[in-house]
């Protein structure tokens, strides 16, 4: 059976937070809590889910700012790639240049790396390191599903005029770590809707095929 995956749209970006739960243990994942933590603590009290990990695509104030507040209700070991270090470090700041409130964020609990199985209960998930957008941003692969973060939306990408951003290093993750997967695979982003490779191979005009040959 695959993992169970819900979807929350929540706060003014429009943010996804993935709540990812194994069918045979309810053992529980929550993929980036930017903001609105209180809807996933809903959740996760409503179906009563045992909450294992809190996972970091990047360190972003979008996608960490709801995370401890997540913690220290529902519990969960917070990971996050330790070349997003820096990031985690200036999470206020970075509020500020948006006009967002200041917040605490969770200490490291696990550090990620490329290639590493993360366990959830009877499933798991492959972590592969995806930089560009983020130095430390990965995105966690399971089966024929992708949770990409901020690297690949439906026709674009995360932007790369951010301090710590880089565009080649995009341009070589999505090439070189996701498009190497097969047209089918699921891309579910950190905003937006869901894609696939096959459509983001053939239709993206920042890094598909075409966007390469001009």
């Amino acid at each position: 059976m695959p993992i169970e995956n819900r979807t929350l749209s929540l706060g003014p970006l429009g943010n996804n937070t993935y709540v990812l739960t194994c069918p045979v243990t309810r053992q529980t994942a929550i993929v980036d809590v930017g903001f609105e933590p209180e809807a996933v603590i809903d959740l996760v009290r409503r179906e009563k889910l045992p909450v294992q990990w809190l996972l970091g695509t990047h360190a972003h104030y979008d996608h960490v700012a709801g995370m401890l507040a997540v913690q220290k209700a529902v519990g969960g070991v917070y990971a996050l790639h330790p070349a997003d270090r820096p990031l985690l470090a200036t999470v206020k700041e970075q509020g500020s240049m948006f006009g967002f409130p200041p917040v605490d964020v969770p200490e490291i609990g696990h550090e990620l790396a490329d290639r590493e199985i993360v366990k959830l209960g009877e499933q798991e998930l492959e972590v592969i390191y995806t930089p560009g957008h983020a130095p430390g941003h990965v995105s966690f692969k399971h089966g024929d599903t992708i949770w990409v973060g901020d690297v690949l939306f439906r026709e674009s990408v995360g932007r790369t005029d951010l301090p710590l951003c880089s565009w080649k290093d995009l341009v070589h993750s999505v090439r070189e770590r996701l498009f190497c997967f097969g047209d089918d695979v699921r891309c579910l982003p950190g905003h937006g809707p869901i894609t696939t490779i096959g459509h983001e191979r053939e239709w993206n005009p920042f890094v598909g095929d075409g966007a390469i040959r001009r």
